[in-house]
């Protein structure tokens, strides 16, 4: 990749009329880069606009910055447009002026990244955006922005940006750190007051950020603390937890810190590393909305901790302290992130396996993957000590077998990399081990994904608890490599083999002997559970939980749970294209981006991707989210009440072929889809209502 070719004056616009809604303004930059020759124009607008379906990319401050990978780019690219009227882009706090699109090809997503990385590290640089607010051409634009992907490229400076910087109030300059309190991997700022060193204890903070994605918000919020701290005269040293490698702050500079922030919506890897400070634990967007107050709660707790009044130090707000019930919820939710993967790659290999080899194939599949080849194809059997037959034979049986073995394989992860990422969720990398080891045994005993959720949380609690015991220094070193995951292993089967897993394996083998003796008005009843749950937050904790117990489920093989996964999978297809077709039908009851993100709604509810309906919810949550619940309340009946079972744990519509009573998974897709749909028209109608009359 040239670094000379991400932005081109061609792909900067000024003060152009690009459009009146996001969905405008991607089109038109996406129509940009097509016409420079670096992509193919409707996949790329088409991904652009799916990405922005997901979450939105409004920053604070005035910024948006919608991207994608998508196959349709040829080059990686960065397009550029200042509004002369500001568009909401889903900031909350406001519409942006300033727009940055970058889109990179499948094959070139480290570029992807850095490009992302570059630009968050510049977007809370008040100078480079004033820059791009009073520049004059196009060319000096790209100039700009290419100083910043590219330091090697010199920008054209212009008068306002040369007048900005000498008007700019000037920053002490704080003296050079020593190797051995601040070396290269930390990313530092701020003065030091004079007459002390860098690290003594009380002078400086150190602080971790990371997002799901690990891009912009992770590294906008490092900067925001960083710059803050400048203006305060507290230095303060940032870990950024961002997508690929990252450096960790030194140990010795971690003691020193008078403090420690936590800005982060994932789980802070290794957060034993800062057990003797006091902490300010929030969400990543807090770091870049309001910095002043984590970095003044920070320095306060320091006080009271050293005994000193507080109104002797800057003034704080009350600081949020994290409870064990909060930090849970988020290590299960990122358990359950991990985990989807091993679910989706093993479960839809099984589903593409029962395609070719027959459902049949299922339990000779590790006989005849091992023991055939494609020069000895099997016959339809017996295989294996059960003497099993198949109803297929020759290739297309052998080739479904090594799919179904492979899926199982995968499958079989399924329980340990749940515990064993709960545990990394709560205790960092010494949890790892004891987490994973913790979800075999709960395989092996029977315990399910049950005994997985217990022995996560169990290991997680108890290496964390390990990690905060006082050690001579000798040790120290030892402690998370070692000793933790072995006294934490140790433990945690002890009280699985000894004390729980007997009463875990009974729940279980409870709950599937449950789910296989619904029928009539019980099995309806819990699909109107289902239903109401995937469309309650769409994707958010109670639609994982549904999802988690139905993919769980998946690997028991059961006739209970493929229906319990059909539930979940058609009610999450719901909401979406329910959106879609209400706004198909009534448009004009909806804002034209609103209109745009229903066209974009109609693939991703194909695909079983709940989010595509978050931009209605977030207009419009009161009338949005019942309908849709309405919707799935009547997809899951109707699916549990028909017997429709699913062997895939995603794809939605396009995994057809894995569904049982494929007529009356359709069924109930439509019919959950036309409620949710007439219901959330029939409530923005009778919102119109008033004001026409009024009118």
């Amino acid at each position: 990749m040239e670094d000379e070719r991400l932005i081109i004056p061609e792909l900067a616009s000024l003060d152009e009329p690009l459009g009146t809604d996001k969905t405008s303004v991607i089109r038109a930059l996406a129509v940009k880069i097509a016409a420079s020759g670096r992509a193919e124009k409707s996949a790329l607008i088409a991904d652009l606009l799916a990405r922005e379906a997901k979450s939105a990319t409004g920053m604070p401050g005035g910024i948006a910055i919608p991207h994608c990978r998508c196959q349709a780019v040829n080059t990686v690219s960065l397009a550029f447009a200042r509004l002369k009227e500001p568009v909401a882009f889903g900031a909350k706090d406001g519409p942006a002026d300033l727009i940055f699109m970058i889109v990179a090809g499948e094959g070139q997503g480290q570029d992807h990244l850095t490009l992302l990385k570059k630009l968050a590290h510049k977007l809370v640089d008040k100078d480079f955006l004033f820059a791009l607010r009073s520049v004059d051409s196009a060319e000096k634009a790209a100039q700009i922005i290419m100083a910043t992907v590219a330091p090697s490229v010199s920008p054209i400076a212009t008068v306002t940006q040369r007048e900005q910087v000498a008007t700019a109030k000037a920053t002490p300059v704080s003296p050079a750190p020593t190797a051995a309190n601040s070396p290269s991997s930390i990313e530092s700022a701020g003065p030091v007051p004079q007459g002390k060193k860098t690290g003594d204890q009380g002078e400086y903070l150190v602080a971790v950020t990371s997002c799901p994605t690990g891009i912009a918000h992770t590294y906008m919020a490092a900067d925001a603390l960083i710059n803050k701290g400048k203006e305060l005269g507290i230095t303060v040293h940032v870990e950024a937890q961002g997508s690929g490698n990252f450096n960790q702050l030194d140990p010795a500079l971690i003691a020193g810190a008078a403090g420690a922030i936590f800005a982060h919506d994932v789980s802070v890897q290794s957060p034993q590393r800062f057990s003797q400070l006091p902490v300010v634990d929030v969400g990543v967007k807090a770091a870049i909305n309001d910095p002043e107050r984590l970095i003044r709660e920070a320095m306060a707790k320091n006080k009271a901790r050293q005994g000193v009044p507080i109104s002797a130090t800057l003034p704080a707000r009350k600081a949020q302290i994290p409870h064990w019930g909060e930090r849970i919820q988020k290590a299960v939710m990122a358990g359950v992130s991990y985990m989807i993967p091993f679910v989706a790659a093993g479960g839809l290999l099984i589903a593409l396996g029962f395609l070719l080899g027959g459902y049949d194939v299922s339990d000779p599949a590790q006989d005849i993957s091992l023991n055939f080849s494609l020069w000895k194809l099997p016959d339809s059997g017996p295989f294996g000590e059960a003497q099993m037959h198949t109803n297929r034979s020759g290739l297309a049986l052998y080739l479904g077998a090594l799919l179904v073995f492979i899926g199982q394989t995968g499958m079989s992860f399924l329980v340990p990399a749940l515990s064993g990422y709960i545990s990394f969720g709560l205790a960092g990398r010494p949890g790892i081990a004891p987490g994973f080891i913790g979800g075999a045994i709960s395989i092996a005993i029977g315990a399910g994904f049950i005994g997985g959720l217990v022995t996560g949380i169990l290991a997680g609690i108890i290496a964390n608890w390990l990690s905060a015991v006082e050690c001579p220094r000798w040790l120290a070193g030892l402690m998370p490599v070692a000793i933790i995951p072995l006294l934490t292993t140790l433990l945690t089967g002890l009280i699985m083999l000894l004390l729980l897993g007997g009463p875990l394996a009974a729940l279980m083998s409870g709950l599937q002997h449950w789910l296989n003796s619904l029928a009539g008005s019980s099995a309806i009843v819990l699909g109107i559970v289902i239903g109401l749950m995937m469309c309650f937050d769409l994707g958010g904790p109670v639609n994982k939980a549904a999802y988690l117990v139905a993919t769980a489920g998946l690997s028991q093989g059961t006739d209970g749970a493929y229906q319990f996964m059909a539930a979940a999978m058609l009610a999450g297809m719901v909401p979406p294209l329910a959106m879609a077709l209400s706004s198909t039908v009534r448009p004009k009851l909806y804002s034209p981006a609103e209109q745009h993100s229903g066209k974009a709604a109609w693939l991703l509810g194909l695909s079983f991707i709940s989010e595509g309906a978050i931009p209605f919810a977030a207009t419009d949550p009161l009338r949005v989210i019942p309908s849709m619940m309405a919707g799935g309340a009547v997809t899951g009946a109707l699916a549990m009440a028909l017997g429709v079972g699913c062997r895939a744990p995603h794809g939605g519509i396009f995994v057809l072929f894995a569904y049982t009573n494929v007529l009356g998974a359709i069924i109930a897709l439509l019919a959950g889809v036309a409620v949710g749909a007439a219901a959330i028209t029939f409530a923005k109608v009778n919102r119109k209502k008033p004001a026409a009359a009024k009118a």
